[in-house]
């Protein structure tokens, strides 16, 4: 396949949607039973959704497969071009605003059944599941069964503190991220081809980094966070 070929297809991976929604869905006249609210209706979010036909090439290519929430669908395009420029590798994604973790796992299982999976399997999904971090260890553990030991899934770790809410729902935000984040370090004790993208760690590292490379609290700011999110990623999908 051409490279012009190979460009166009990053591009229309990226068509499913026209907008993308940046409001994580909360109610407003809840905190919920975790403080960070309760998750509404996602069915009706914005979305990127690769078609039958490149979902097939990339697997054909060995490529990679992606499942995400509304910083994917904002990031998706820009992180599948700088994959296809690093090593070649192209992406296949299904990202869905105000998703829950189930819900990607729900599609993982669906493209697992339709189409099999390639060696490389990207989650980037977590943000939306502040609102009941309980239920997220058994989301990891079932994505980690459908893709099987000879796999590798890579998963983007968790940073939310939604800016312009009160001071008890931003700490409850960061604590539920702290939470989701542990979860996920206690399964890659357990599974050797887990491996964690640590978005988070990067932010904290140096405190002003939350301020400069997320624009609300959630969504990287663009270019500069949505850039240094794709090289992280990138870096570990091509190691």
């Amino acid at each position: 396949m051409g490279a012009a070929a190979a460009v166009a297809t990053v591009a229309a991976t990226q068509t499913a949607s026209a907008t993308t929604d940046m409001t994580m869905s909360t109610t407003a006249t809840s905190t919920g039973p975790y403080g960070s609210g309760v998750l509404g209706s996602w069915a009706t979010g914005t979305h990127a959704i690769s078609t039958t036909t490149q979902i097939r090439r990339v697997l054909d290519t060995d490529g990679v497969y992606m499942f995400g929430d509304s910083i994917s669908v904002q990031d998706g395009k820009s992180l599948a071009t700088r994959l296809l420029g690093r090593d070649g590798s192209q992406m296949a994604v299904n990202n869905w605003s105000s998703r829950p973790t189930s819900g990607a796992v729900d599609v993982l299982q669906q493209w697992a059944s339709a189409y099999g999976l390639p060696r490389r399997i990207l989650m980037a999904s977590g943000s939306n599941d502040i609102f009941d971090p309980p239920k997220f260890a058994d989301q990891v553990a079932r994505a980690v069964s459908i893709v099987g030991r000879n796999r590798t899934l890579f998963w983007v770790n968790i940073q939310v503190v939604r800016k312009g809410l009160t001071a008890p729902v931003q700490l409850a935000d960061q604590r539920n991220s702290a939470w989701l984040n542990m979860q996920m370090y206690d399964a890659q004790e357990k599974y050797s081809n887990l491996r964690i993208i640590r978005w988070a760690e990067w932010l904290w590292v140096k405190p002003y980094r939350l301020a400069n490379y997320l624009r609300d609290g959630v969504h990287p700011s663009v270019p500069l966070g949505q850039d240094a999110r794709n090289e992280l990623i990138v870096q570990s999908l091509t190691q």
